[in-house]
């Protein structure tokens, strides 16, 4: 069942939304080579605590997973897509880092993503990736208006990826947020124009493109049951907003978040 929200909790939603945005750029600022993401994530955390926010991600445990998730971020790195479980191992130049992060506030939650070069760039394809996702990301939430259909949602994003030959992460898109992680309806990455479900002011979604540089959509599971990998090794990014449909157009709640 789709609830709207209304003003109030819409902007209930924007304060866990401002942690999400403070905490995601603690952790970009300390991203570099040599650091590792257990220590990124270990500095979510500690900033996630100090405002007073739970992290939503931490012993998640969906169907699909077969144990609860151990951190409180998602950090995925190069051919990762989405759902990589931090690890010891330290970044290093030219690295593509994806970090996935949620919070509840005061019974509230925000979702967002972003991703980005570690140190010095390998490729300039690479920034054309995250550009290019950031881009299928605006166009996602400019397409989220009253009146509009979340069909035209997925066309907005998909044009922009296709366009540019790039890969999506298949039957994978965004989703309702509000007291849960994850609501209804969910948003897809792809679609057609003036399908779907009619968009309404006090809708609050979560859209996210997740791109792959190879130009095809398969991935794989890695033996942890989390981590999504481009099949065939390519490089991926992910961008993510916590966004509201308003009488005056789209509202994003993770503004704050790293670009």
């Amino acid at each position: 069942m789709i609830e709207l929200k209304t003003p109030g909790e819409v902007d209930a939603i924007a304060a866990a939304g401002d942690v999400v945005g403070a905490v995601l750029t603690a952790v970009a600022e300390l991203a570099a080579p040599g650091v590792t993401p257990d220590e990124l994530d270990m500095h979510a955390a500690e900033q996630i605590a100090a405002h007073g926010a739970k992290a939503t991600f931490l012993h998640y445990h969906p169907q699909f997973a077969p144990t609860p998730y151990p951190a409180v971020t998602c950090i995925s790195v190069n051919d990762a897509v989405v759902h990589g479980i931090p690890t010891g191992v330290p970044l290093a130049d030219g690295d593509l880092l994806s970090v996935d992060l949620a919070v509840h506030l005061d019974g509230w939650c925000a979702d967002a993503a972003f991703s980005m070069i570690v140190g010095a760039p390998r490729s300039p394809r690479d920034q054309v990736l995250i550009d290019t996702t950031e881009a299928a990301l605006a166009a996602g939430i400019a397409a989220a208006v009253p009146g509009a259909r979340m069909g035209d949602v997925g066309h907005a994003i998909e044009t922009v990826a296709r366009r540019a030959r790039f890969g999506m992460l298949r039957d994978h898109g965004g989703h309702g947020v509000g007291r849960a992680m994850h609501e209804a309806p969910q948003v897809p990455n792809e679609g057609k124009r003036r399908k779907g479900l009619l968009l309404q002011p006090g809708l609050v979604i979560a859209i996210e493109p997740m791109l792959q540089a190879g130009g095809r959509d398969t991935y794989r599971h890695d033996a942890d049951g989390w981590t999504l990998r481009t099949k065939d090794g390519s490089r991926a990014a992910h961008a993510e907003h916590t966004i509201a449909v308003t009488e005056d157009g789209p509202r994003i709640l993770t503004a704050g978040r790293p670009r």
